[in-house]
């Protein structure tokens, strides 16, 4: 007979931290792993669950899940960061949407993502920044994607060497510019970030005008 218990936030974390520990001793494949976890953070019951990891052993160690980023699924979290000549910042503990849009228009958004909560295991962060700028400080372990444009403007990314977390969460940020940039770090502290920059809109001396005092 199934189990017809509702499953909880917990046995999904705890089936998935299983699958985890299955996929480093060799047993599944990182697809299979990707495909499982996912299975299990939709699981309604634990006879769900049961079934993803009915093929592994009991007792498998769990990878250290310490520095990853914590993925509950369900609808919520911020959907519109905007800032029109003015800023925006964002930390601390706080929710991001599977889909998620910062817009800067002459003004410019901090965006602190160390502490968040994403709302699906791949979430998409569109950055657009029209004579405006942001600035993304990321958690050291998350499984990033980068796409970027930009026009009369620029992006500044450095996201270092960081561990590779096979079957972890994937944020996609898509970085758009005309007159303006973005700048994407990893954390690798306790220091924050400081306010996101805006380009420099001062006009260049005309041509042939001394611009001595």
């Amino acid at each position: 007979m199934t189990d017809p218990v509702r499953a909880s936030d917990a046995d999904r974390e705890a089936t998935a931290a299983r699958l985890r520990g299955g996929m480093e001793e060799g047993r599944i494949s990182v697809d299979e792993l990707e495909e499982r976890v996912g299975t299990a953070y939709r699981a309604r019951t634990r006879a769900e669950l049961d079934l993803l990891v009915a093929d592994l052993p009991a007792g498998l160690p769990a990878p250290a899940a310490a520095g990853r980023v914590s993925v509950r699924p369900g609808p919520g979290g911020s959907r519109w960061i905007v800032s029109v000549m003015g800023a925006n910042d964002r930390t601390g503990r706080w929710r991001l949407a599977p889909r998620c849009r910062v817009i800067d228009v002459m003004g410019g958004s901090d965006i602190d993502l160390t502490e968040v909560e994403l709302a699906a295991d791949r979430v998409e962060l569109t950055v657009f920044s029209l004579m405006g700028g942001a600035d993304l400080r990321l958690p050291a372990s998350l499984n990033v994607e980068i796409s970027k444009l930009a026009l009369m403007g620029g992006h500044d990314v450095d996201l270092g060497t960081p561990p590779a977390d096979p079957g972890g969460p994937v944020l996609h940020i898509r970085l758009v510019s005309i007159m303006g940039g973005a700048r994407v770090r990893r954390s690798s502290g306790p220091e924050r970030l400081g306010r996101a920059r805006r380009p420099n809109l001062e006009a260049p001396p005309v041509s042939g005008r001394d611009s001595r005092p």
